[in-house]
Formats: C-alpha cells, sequence, structure tokens
C-alpha cells in the first residue's frame, strides 16, 4: 500500500486488522509527511522516538489479537493536552519548558486505546483566537490555496495545527478542543470533520483551562466515521474532573446507519445574517435540500436569543480566563521574569506576565478582570449568565417540539489570509464565532463537516447541532449530509 499517511482511520483500522499493513509503516509514512511539511509549522513538538515505539506495542497488541479500534492510530496532540514527558505549553512563552509528570485523561484513554501520538500541534495562545495567528510558535498554515493565488491563509482557531495536520494528511486525526468554536470553525476552513461533544462528555483533567464552562474536547478527522470511532474512545466518566457526566459512551460508529427518514432538522431563520456571503447562504439552502431529499423533514425555527450571543461570549469567556490565567504569575507556575535591582512581588508579577502572555491573552484577561471587578460584576458577568440561560431555553424549547437537529452554516467565510484581519479591529476577528458560540453556551454538541467549496476552489463547511448526549443521532444525520454532499476535494500539495 502507498500513501500510507492519506489512510483513514477506518481504512487504517481495517488493514491493520487484515495484516495488510502494521502500525509502525503507518507511523513511519506521517512521519515522513511531517518531515516534508515545516512551511505548514502544523507540528511544533515532534515525538517521534515515542511515536515508534508506541507503534511497535500496538503491533504486539494487534498480532495478539486484542485490539481496540484506535490501536495503531498515528494521531497528533493539540499543545493544549498534557502529555507526560513531553512539552506541553497551550503555545505560550509563559509554559516554555513545561513537561508534566502526568498524562490528560482523554490522551490516556487514546493512548489505553493503542493510539499513536506523532507529536504536539500548534494551536493559538492558550486557545484564545480565531486564526493561529496568537500562537508562540509563529502562524499555522492552511495546506488550502485560494486557485493559483500563494497568499498563505489561515487554519482557523484555535486548533489551526490540528485542522492544519489532518488536512495535510500528517496524521490520521488529531485531538481539538472547543471553547467558542475552535474545532468546527477550524475543520470547515481545512475540509475535514470536526465535532464538539456535549460540555462534560469528555474530561478536562490535564487540558490547560481557558474558560471552564465551555472547554470541551473533541477529535478532528477526515471523515464522519472516522469522527465516531475517535470519539468513543476519547469520551467517558472521569472522577478526576467534577464536570464529567457519568453517561455511558455508546458505540457510535454502530450508530451509524445513514438513514435519517423521519427526523427533523431545523433551519434556525436568526442565523441569516446581514452581508452573509451568497456561497454561504446557497450552501445552507442545499445541504437543507440534501436533508430534505435523504427524507428528512425541514422545519423553520426560531432561537430569539441568538443575536446575544457572541456579546454574552464576549464577557464569559474572558472573565472565566482571568480567574484560569491568574495562577501563571512567576511563583506557582511557568515562567518567571528577571528583575530588576528594587523590584518587589508587584513588579515580579506585572514584568512575568507581559513578558509571558501575548496581547490576545492580554486583552482578554484585562477585559475579563475588568467585568468581574465589584462595579461591573452585575451590569455585565451576571447579565451575560442570564442571557446564557435565555439562549439554553431557546435550545430547549425547539428540542421539545419535535426538533432532532439543526443546520447551520460552520463559518461567515471561506479560510482568510494570514494577517488580513489579525491587525484589524479584534471585533472583526470575533465575529469568524458568530455561528459556533451559542453551541458552547448551551453545552450542546455539534459538528462541521465540508459540503462545497467556494468560486476560489476553498472548502466550506456546514454545522449541525444536536440534542444533549445525542452525539450518536448526530453523528448519523451528519453522516447522511457526508453521502449527499459527497465532497472529496484535497488540497494541491505546495508544501
Amino acid at each position: 500500500m502507498t500513501d500510507l499517511n492519506t489512510l483513514t482511520i477506518a481504512g487504517a483500522r481495517d488493514a491493520l486488522r487484515k495484516r495488510e499493513v502494521t502500525s509502525l509503516e503507518l507511523t513511519e509514512a506521517c512521519l515522513a509527511a511531517i518531515e516534508a511539511a515545516g512551511a505548514l509549522n502544523a507540528i511544533v513538538h515532534p515525538t517521534p522516538d515515542l511515536a515508534r515505539a508506541q507503534a511497535r506495542a500496538a503491533d504486539a497488541r494487534i498480532a495478539a489479537g486484542e485490539a481496540p479500534a484506535m490501536c495503531g492510530i498515528p494521531l497528533g496532540i493539540k499543545d493544549l493536552f498534557c502529555t507526560r514527558g513531553v512539552p506541553s505549553q497551550a503555545a505560550s512563552r509563559i509554559l516554555a519548558g513545561f513537561r508534566p509528570e502526568y498524562e490528560s485523561t482523554v490522551t490516556q484513554r487514546l493512548f489505553d486505546a493503542g493510539a499513536v501520538m506523532l507529536g504536539k500541534l500548534n494551536m493559538d495562545e492558550f486557545a484564545m483566537g480565531s486564526s493561529n495567528e496568537t500562537s508562540c510558535y509563529g502562524n499555522a498554515v492552511n495546506p488550502w490555496r485560494r486557485g493559483n493565488d500563494a497568499t498563505p491563509l489561515t487554519p482557523g482557531g484555535s486548533s489551526g495545527g490540528s485542522a492544519a495536520a489532518v488536512a495535510a494528511d500528517l496524521c490520521l486525526g488529531a485531538t481539538g478542543t472547543d471553547t467558542g468554536g475552535s474545532i468546527r470553525q477550524p475543520a470547515a476552513f481545512t475540509g475535514i470533520v470536526g465535532i464538539k461533544p456535549t460540555y462534560g462528555r469528555c474530561s478536562r483533567w490535564g487540558i490547560v483551562a481557558f474558560a471552564s464552562s465551555l472547554d470541551q474536547a473533541g477529535p478532528m478527522t477526515k471523515t464522519v466515521r472516522d469522527a465516531a470511532i475517535m470519539l468513543s474512545a476519547m469520551c467517558g466518566h472521569d472522577p478526576k474532573d467534577s464536570t464529567s457526566a457519568d453517561y455511558p459512551v455508546p458505540d457510535f460508529e454502530a450508530a451509524l446507519s445513514g438513514d435519517i427518514r423521519g427526523k427533523v432538522i431545523g433551519i434556525p431563520k436568526e442565523y441569516r445574517m446581514e452581508g452573509m456571503p451568497g456561497e454561504i447562504e446557497a450552501l445552507w439552502s442545499q445541504g437543507a435540500q440534501m436533508l430534505r431529499d435523504a427524507g428528512a423533514e425541514i422545519r423553520d425555527i426560531s432561537l430569539p436569543h441568538t443575536k446575544y450571543a457572541l456579546p454574552a461570549y464576549y464577557v464569559i469567556a474572558p472573565a472565566e480566563a482571568s480567574s484560569n490565567l491568574a495562577r501563571y504569575d512567576g511563583v506557582r507556575y511557568g515562567h518567571r521574569a528577571r528583575l530588576a535591582q528594587g523590584d518587589g512581588i508587584t513588579e515580579m508579577y506585572e514584568k512575568t506576565r507581559a513578558e509571558g502572555f501575548g496581547p490576545e491573552v492580554q486583552r482578554r484577561v484585562m477585559v475579563g478582570t475588568y467585568v468581574l471587578s465589584a462595579g461591573f460584576y452585575d451590569a455585565y458577568y451576571n447579565r451575560a449568565r442570564r442571557v446564557r440561560t435565555l439562549i439554553k431555553r431557546d435550545f430547549e424549547e425547539v428540542f421539545a417540539q419535535g426538533v432532532d437537529a439543526i443546520l447551520t452554516p460552520a463559518t461567515p467565510s471561506a479560510a482568510f489570509g494570514l494577517g488580513e484581519m489579525a491587525e484589524a479591529d479584534p471585533v472583526q476577528m470575533y465575529l469568524n464565532d458568530v455561528f459556533t458560540v451559542t453551541v458552547n453556551l448551551a453545552g450542546l454538541p455539534g459538528i462541521a463537516l465540508p459540503a462545497g467549496l467556494d468560486r476560489q476552489g476553498l472548502p466550506l463547511g456546514l454545522q449541525l447541532i444536536g440534542r444533549p448526549w445525542q452525539e450518536a443521532d448526530l453523528l448519523n444525520t451528519a453522516q447522511a449530509l457526508e453521502a449527499a454532499a459527497g465532497f472529496v476535494a484535497k488540497p494541491g500539495k505546495w508544501w
């Protein structure tokens, strides 16, 4: 078999079980692809020796006939996940040199299932960003190009390295995290699949925190089936995480019948945003028609508090970030600034955080500290929490009326050029999350999948939002949409 790194997880699993290929061969193919893809800046801490050792162990398990579905599958791990003995610095200078003595629950579950870690992946600093331009490692680059234009494009954020690595076939799948769209937006920008499960479905233990009530880990893969296989291995109750839900994990892959006859798909009128590109609107209509042709009922619905979601999110998320990042002070964790004679503890805090945090993290910490301050707590933070409750109630009422899933665009545009938005008003960058933040505020599962190309040849994604804890049903609907869309385009190799 050639081009082993281009296999899907399902394809590789089947080939491994038939003894047509070994995990070591798969791993070597991915390592060679990584070596040749420095221009993408997707892998920031390669772990080739560990990968080969894990691959040999996986091959032994497969030979013994007791291999789970993920056994022997080479993956990339977002730099937000703590991995024992491997740099885990959340793309921030303040955590330079940090090598945890413990393993995050999600990566431990994957390794227990026999998965292979190729290395740590680039991301926005502390997962704060929509373009992977806030990383201390420099920008990750989208493998897609606008036709013959050589302008480097964003792979999206914050899981930009994960998206670029999967889209460029550097790994068969990758972990991502999603606080306001950080799995789904980069998946849409790079033509891959990304699912954010229900809040509490995947343990957050050992994942560097951004906003604790919003963060959730999930897989980024080449197909919906791959997402189902990988998600099954990542999920499960964890007593170390107080927000982890004690629900049984179904066999998500077994639920993929592709039959959605009789399902009700909601189309929210509030997502028809002013200034939305015609191509996005047309794709959304085509997606609805595809689901209708597959036997689903398409129903117009209303989510009236949607317009307040983005401002509420950009109060709650920075507030939680301000609280979570207070520990990085030069005393308890991470980098400590060099002090001048006569400097006291206040100067140490100020210099350490000024040197360690990048501008976007500093901006969000200051916003968060402001909205939590005594005079503004009720005016901003408590009001945002009330809006969040109303947004959650909107979804509950729609699902109570028999809607099984909700179809929306995944992003307001295709991938944009690196640098095109970063220097502009930061609010313009925040608007990239307009279709995704509601899902995090309500704690719901959401999946983005590629459904077409724009006129410049860039992928465009659609998003499906599901009922809480119904990832199996959501994945099945996504597979029906994936089959109807028939998206098979790949980026032309230039790197």
